[in-house]
Parts: C-alpha cells; sequence; structure tokens
C-alpha cells in the first residue's frame, strides 16, 4: 500500500507555534506533507480526532478572547441602558430592523428568545463597540414615546399636505357645481375631481372661490358655484348608464363634470363588480 493509499487525513490551519506544539502533542504521527502544503494525520479515525481537537482548539481560543474582550469592557465599557453586562453581554432595545441588522453583522451574536434580547460574547465587543451608536440611536428611535410623536408630527404635516388636503376633502363627499348648470341627480356622470359620482342633493351652498384650493383648481366658472354632495355609483346604476358618444370639450371640463364615455364607464363598472364582491365576501 503507498502513502497516498494510507488511511489517514490533512488538516491545515494557521500557523503559531503554541497552536503547532499542542497539535504534534495529540498527533505524534502526523507529518507535514510539502507538495499539499498541510498535515497528514495516519489512521481510520483521523479525520474525526482532528475535528474533536480543532472543536477543543476554538474552545480555548474564546475563552482567551471572551477573557480580553471582558478586559476590555471593564477598561472602557459602553454605558447605555440599551446594555447589561452579564455572563455576556445583553442588548435589549425596542424592535429596530436596524439593530437587527446591525448586530447580525456582530460575531457569535444570537437572539435569546426566553429573555428577547440578543446576547453577544465578550470576545465580539470589539465589533460591538464599533457598531453601537447607530444601534443606540436606531433603539432610541424607535422607543414608544419617539415613535408616537413622530405619528404625531406626520399626521399634521400629512394634513396640511396635498395629498392630505385631498383625502380630508374626498371624505367631505361634495364636489363644487355651476349654479347655472348643473349635473342631473340619481345618476351616474364623470366629475373632474373624482371620476363617476352620482350626485344625490344640493342645500344652495355657494362655494367661497378660496375653498377650492389645490383640490379643485382645475374648474372654472363665470358664475356662481354651490355645493353638492355625492356618492359611489353602484354597478347596476353604471351598467344602465348609456355612455356619451363623444368626449368632455373644453367648457365641459371647466365646469368640473361631463357625461361619462363608455371607456369610462368600463373601468367604473369593473372597480364597482370587485367593491361589491369583497362586500359579499367580507
Amino acid at each position: 500500500m503507498t502513502a497516498a493509499e494510507k488511511p489517514g487525513a490533512s488538516t491545515q490551519f494557521e500557523f503559531e507555534r503554541m497552536t503547532v506544539e499542542r497539535f504534534r502533542a495529540t498527533f505524534p504521527k502526523a507529518r507535514w506533507d510539502d507538495v499539499a502544503r498541510a498535515w497528514w494525520v495516519p489512521g481510520k479515525t483521523a479525520e474525526r480526532r482532528i475535528e474533536r481537537w480543532k472543536a477543543l482548539e476554538q474552545a480555548k481560543a474564546d475563552v482567551h478572547a471572551d477573557a480580553r474582550g471582558r478586559d476590555a469592557f471593564e477598561f472602557d465599557p459602553i454605558e447605555s441602558r440599551y446594555l447589561l453586562p452579564a455572563a455576556e453581554i445583553v442588548v435589549q432595545t425596542p424592535y429596530s430592523r436596524t439593530v437587527v441588522n446591525e448586530l447580525r453583522q456582530v460575531p457569535y451574536a444570537h437572539w435569546d428568545a426566553a429573555r428577547t434580547a440578543w446576547m453577544v460574547p465578550y470576545r465580539s465587543y470589539e465589533e460591538l463597540k464599533r457598531r453601537w451608536p447607530v444601534i443606540e440611536a436606531a433603539a432610541k428611535r424607535n422607543e414608544p414615546e419617539e415613535r408616537k410623536a413622530r405619528r404625531e408630527a406626520n399626521k399634521d404635516s400629512d394634513a396640511r399636505s396635498p395629498a392630505g388636503l385631498r383625502r380630508a376633502e374626498r371624505r367631505r363627499r361634495r364636489h363644487p357645481i355651476p349654479l347655472v348648470d348643473p349635473p342631473p341627480l340619481d345618476r351616474p356622470v364623470t366629475t373632474v375631481s373624482w371620476g363617476i359620482v352620482v350626485f344625490t342633493d344640493t342645500q344652495g351652498e355657494i362655494v367661497d372661490p378660496q375653498e377650492l384650493g389645490e383640490v379643485y383648481s382645475m374648474i372654472r366658472s363665470d358664475g356662481d358655484m354651490i355645493w353638492a354632495a355625492w356618492r359611489t355609483p353602484t354597478l347596476k346604476e353604471l351598467v344602465e348608464t348609456w355612455p356619451a358618444r363623444n368626449g368632455p370639450n373644453e367648457r365641459e371640463k371647466l365646469r368640473g363634470w361631463w357625461h361619462s364615455t363608455k371607456p369610462e364607464l368600463v373601468i367604473a363598472r369593473r372597480d364597482a363588480k370587485s367593491r361589491e364582491r369583497r362586500l359579499r365576501n367580507a
């Protein structure tokens, strides 16, 4: 049997004098292979014994690394309400995707479901310290009080934004119409602002031109305009509506409403059908 055919296993590891001495003591029959640049250990169980030795070496290295990390922590600790020193470093913050992503980059950090906290071994302290400013800032942003304050600020900002003003106006279910050229009531027509609607009534309230704002800025009238209430048409109403032969002209666009065209009705019918299906399945 040639040397290549003999049972055994090869292994490589970073050269360090004390590590090599421990390896030679554990595997006295091991030989260095210059061609493969690896250690050759003879024997049928060589691979299993090598893996066990590597695991023990790693455990020893971890113990030493943890000791050095603990010393570093004691010398220059991270002081934060989100961090607690224990057998491992306990990191407990409000949920934040940024925090999770950062801690996943810290070697050996792991989630402890029982403690609802991240556990970081001391050997990873330097990496945790390097990432800590980002982690702590993200944690503070996600405190309940901070999130509530942002929601309130965003709510106020959104209410003043064009989109927020439009949503608020839509909830009022009203639309300006010309006093002298009103749309028919109780049948679907197209509006420049809300698509196809059914106007239900009007109380004759005159529209203040300043109220038109950005939502109705495209509507123009030579005379007074009044507010009219509207609702969403039913599928039956849309199916029974006869489409206009031609699209709206410039005058009809400026007054804000016109008789619906076939393409507009096709889309509205499809949406109404989906809406009624959802209501049946609710």
